[in-house]
């Protein structure tokens, strides 16, 4: 890792709402400044430029069929786990794949350990496998809503930390992404779903219910990323008010990860070379 381990999370992590709105990376032009749509526009740019190197990389990754990168995105309600997904990997081949959402478990799920339905999901070689949610959900609606105590938070703490480890250990890079969203944010978006007829569906009111436990749900990540973040599966906590400025910094955190891996097409067959197709 090299220009963004500035978000790695650490010891003693705080989530604040002020920082949800961070753009580090942001050009505000110097002596010839641009609108916000300008930069804006800027960020699309430099964002698809990104995401073509990912797309690169990932072809790579998938004719080796030896590594694996599993990416976790966690958050709260629209903090955009859904838009990172399109943005990101709309021209990456689908075969190389694999995309996986986790919401409440169902009967037959519930009936299982809380991994069971993690497993099926992960990298296979040459994959890049995506969680939408994740195996986290497991310590976090159950600790807010008091159905684990704390004995049994901390137990599936030590279960995900060794099963992220076994996949490490199984050659899978993990880069766990947590979207920092403000509560102001998140109650402007969530409005914007109410007002738009088209965006309607994407609401539940159960949302509303969620929201009231918002400091609840910060303490419940503060705790769960610290008690999983390791280097071999690190947290990044990435601000995420600013959708643009959001999607450029997990793109360049995915370009890292990936150019971190050195990877190359397979070597050039001579023998081929000299064949002729009639």
């Amino acid at each position: 890792m090299k220009a963004l381990t500035r978000f790695r999370a650490g010891p003693g992590l705080k989530l604040r709402d002020e920082d949800a709105g961070a753009t580090p990376l942001r050009e505000h032009g110097g002596k010839h400044p641009r609108s916000k749509e300008q930069i804006k526009a800027h960020e699309r740019k430099l964002t698809d430029a990104l995401t073509a190197k990912i797309a690169l990389h990932q072809q790579m990754l998938f004719s080796q069929r030896k590594q694996k990168v599993l990416l976790v995105l966690q958050g709260m309600d629209t903090s955009g786990k859904d838009g990172t997904v399109r943005a990101l990997f709309s021209r990456i081949n689908p075969m190389g794949l694999r995309a996986a959402q986790f919401k409440a478990p169902s009967l037959n799920e519930a009936a299982h350990d809380f991994l069971w339905r993690i497993h099926p999901h992960v990298p296979g070689a040459g994959e890049i496998a995506i969680f939408n949610r994740s195996h986290y959900e497991d310590v976090l609606v159950p600790r807010v809503q008091k159905l684990i105590d704390e004995k049994e938070c901390k137990r599936r703490y030590a279960h995900i930390a060794d099963f992220e480890r076994m996949l490490a250990e199984t050659g899978t890079v993990i880069v766990k992404v947590f979207l920092h969203i403000s509560k102001e944010e998140q109650r402007a978006r969530l409005q914007a779903r109410l007002d738009d007829p088209e965006k309607q569906w994407k609401f539940d009111e159960n949302d509303l219910v969620q929201r009231k436990r918002w400091d609840d749900y910060q303490d419940a990540y503060e705790r769960a990323i610290a008690a999983t973040d390791a280097d071999h599966a690190p947290w990044y906590v990435i601000p995420a008010d600013s959708k643009v400025h959001r999607n450029l910094l997990i793109a360049s955190l995915l370009l890292e990860v990936m150019e971190d891996l050195e990877l190359s097409f397979p070597k050039t067959d001579a023998r081929l070379s000299k064949l002729t197709v009639e």
